[in-house]
């Protein structure tokens, strides 16, 4: 079965399965189809690319279908306003559904929640996300009503969030969106990947992440219309089963070099 749209956590956002960043290169008209097969949780991030600009302004007629997310490396509060404002006169949109403060590995500080409440007190965002590598943060925090998302590094070769994030979520529980899919493209080719497993697909990774029950959105970074074209073989595949997650594990371990 392929893989539906789901509820993004408490946020009560419908998003598709796979999210896409701008960070890489996919041509506008690639985007435009993504959505059109139910990509729609859009990450307006680290790099921004005018090819990706174009597809969110060509999409505005169906701007509530979609959901933004804007990311900000601030670590001056008072700058937050001004980056959240530069980049939606950018997009030509009048509003961000998720505003992500990128790579805090510790607790945010007051002040900067206080930033971030302004922004949604004016309408300019909805949501607040954190992005972490510290992953016992997320239960840590999780709990607060300040942040709805959380984004965590999760792949066949780092599945430390099985053990330090997945098992802790509350009922009342936040979305949970992954990155780093392929592992920096490890996954796709590694040295250390034994000669008698096969080599996963970037569909594969895809399809790893996906199929375990916490993770919401996998973030894909595709940088052309092939790529593209190969998250998307993802979604029509739908989750994988457990002969084919046990393979990924292994190719996964020797990668990282765990014990088999």
């Amino acid at each position: 079965m392929p893989f539906e749209c789901t509820i993004l956590g408490r946020t009560g956002l419908e998003t598709g399965r796979l999210g896409l960043g701008a960070s890489y290169g996919i041509p506008t008209a690639a985007v435009e189809r993504a959505f059109e097969h139910g990509v729609n949780y859009f990450y307006w991030g680290t790099m921004r690319r005018p090819q990706f600009g174009q597809a969110l302004r060509n999409l505005t007629p169906q701007r509530d279908r979609f959901v933004l997310v804007l990311q900000s490396y601030s670590r001056v509060a008072s700058l937050l306003g001004w980056s959240v404002e530069r980049a939606l006169r950018e997009l030509r949109l009048d509003h961000a559904d998720i505003l992500l403060l990128g790579l805090w590995n510790r607790p945010v500080p007051q002040r900067f929640l206080d930033a971030c409440r302004r922004l949604r007190d004016r309408g300019l965002v909805r949501f607040l996300a954190l992005s972490t590598h510290r992953r016992p943060l997320i239960p840590e925090i999780a709990g607060s009503s300040d942040f709805d998302v959380f984004h965590v590094r999760y792949n066949a070769v780092h599945r430390g969030a099985e053990r330090d994030v997945f098992p802790h979520l509350a009922a009342n529980r936040p979305g949970i969106v992954a990155f780093t899919a392929t592992s920096w493209r490890q996954l796709l080719g590694h040295r250390r990947i034994p000669k008698q497993e096969k080599i996963p697909t970037a569909t594969d990774c895809y399809r790893f992440v996906l199929s375990h029950p916490a993770v919401d959105v996998c973030l894909s970074g595709p940088s052309s219309a092939a790529q593209m074209d190969q998250a998307l073989e993802a979604l029509r595949r739908g989750p994988m089963a457990p002969d084919e997650l046990d393979w990924m594990r292994r190719v996964g371990d020797a990668i990282y070099g765990r014990a088999g």
